[in-house]
């Protein structure tokens, strides 16, 4: 999996399944961490459930958590403030 750590801050991409009958982190696909939500695609509904389950998952806040690229994509670029790149690829590996 590709992570970039700067600045106090991680970027790496992920790669979203809405629609799922539960939020989870799927492990890692090719080189994007996957991501299963409950929310569906429409009006952010996904975006929005994105950045709640990845602020629960690595114990930030909400605003911590930031979409870069793709929010109208399958696959984003997050950026998260306060973690490491030990601690994402850690997650993936639960």
């Amino acid at each position: 999996m590709r992570i970039t750590e700067r600045d106090g801050c991680v970027r790496f991409t992920v790669r979203v399944q809405s629609r799922a009958s539960t939020n989870e982190l799927a492990g890692v696909h090719g080189d994007t961490l996957k991501v299963r939500l409950t929310a569906p695609p429409v009006g952010g509904a996904a975006n929005e459930a994105l950045v709640i389950f990845l602020a629960k998952i690595f114990s930030v806040s909400r605003r911590d958590v930031r979409i870069l690229a793709g929010e109208s994509a399958r696959s984003k670029l997050i950026e998260i403030r306060g973690i490491t790149e030990r601690n994402v690829r850690e997650a993936a590996a639960r």
